[in-house]
């Protein structure tokens, strides 16, 4: 088994913080995307998106997308429960976790995308109206958060679960794409300062 990575992209990272979590250790290949290598046929080959991280198991099964690749060791690992437990509890985490995911990392993503300097011979075409208004529709979803977690110690509840690792990412990944957490936003800076405290914000 062993996990093609991404170093500081989004995604590859959540991987790496959820294995932390569990304290799972799998071989990492070390892909170099500054170097586009993740475009190269080895990366290719098994995943025709060109997208990382990429999980191959030692017989040759390969998995991608970020939370699958988490659900498979979830299955595997049950403990701790970072999907939750028990109906009420899994849905949650899973309607969170999309919320973050498509509210907040996807948006961030974007305006990172279409507006970095860096990303213009990868995003072809970049719109950066697009990443424009990216920036305001992440904020949007901050200010959600925000009164959520008003009532909460973490996203789900008590627990830390993969939303926390979703929204600990999607933060961090703020920076490289130049948008400013609000001053006013109390709460999500108490969250954010909690959980970037955990060993496994490292990974």
């Amino acid at each position: 088994m062993k996990l093609f990575d991404g170093g500081k992209a989004p995604n590859p990272r959540r991987v790496r913080v959820f294995l932390a979590e569990k304290g799972i250790e799998v071989p990492i290949e070390p892909v170099d995307m500054t170097r586009l290598e993740h475009r190269g046929e080895a990366i290719v080959r098994r995943n025709p998106l060109a997208r990382l991280p990429v999980l191959e198991l030692d017989d040759g099964t390969i998995l991608t997308e970020s939370v699958a690749i988490c659900r498979y060791f979830e299955l595997l690992h049950p403990g701790p429960a970072l999907f939750g437990t028990g109906a009420i509890g899994q849905a949650r985490v899973e309607m969170w976790n999309r919320r973050l995911e498509l509210g907040l990392l996807a948006t961030v993503a974007a305006a990172f995308r279409h507006t970095h300097p860096a990303m213009k011979d990868w995003e072809v075409p970049q719109f950066p109206d697009w990443g424009a208004a990216n920036r305001i529709k992440a904020v949007e979803a901050l200010e959600m958060l925000d009164r959520h977690l008003a009532d909460t110690r973490f996203v789900c509840g008590e627990d830390y679960t993969i939303a926390d690792i979703t929204g600990l990412v999607a933060l961090d990944f703020m920076k490289p794409a130049r948008i400013e957490l609000p001053e006013q936003l109390a709460h999500v800076r108490r969250w954010h300062a909690e959980i970037s405290a955990r060993p496994s914000a490292a990974a």
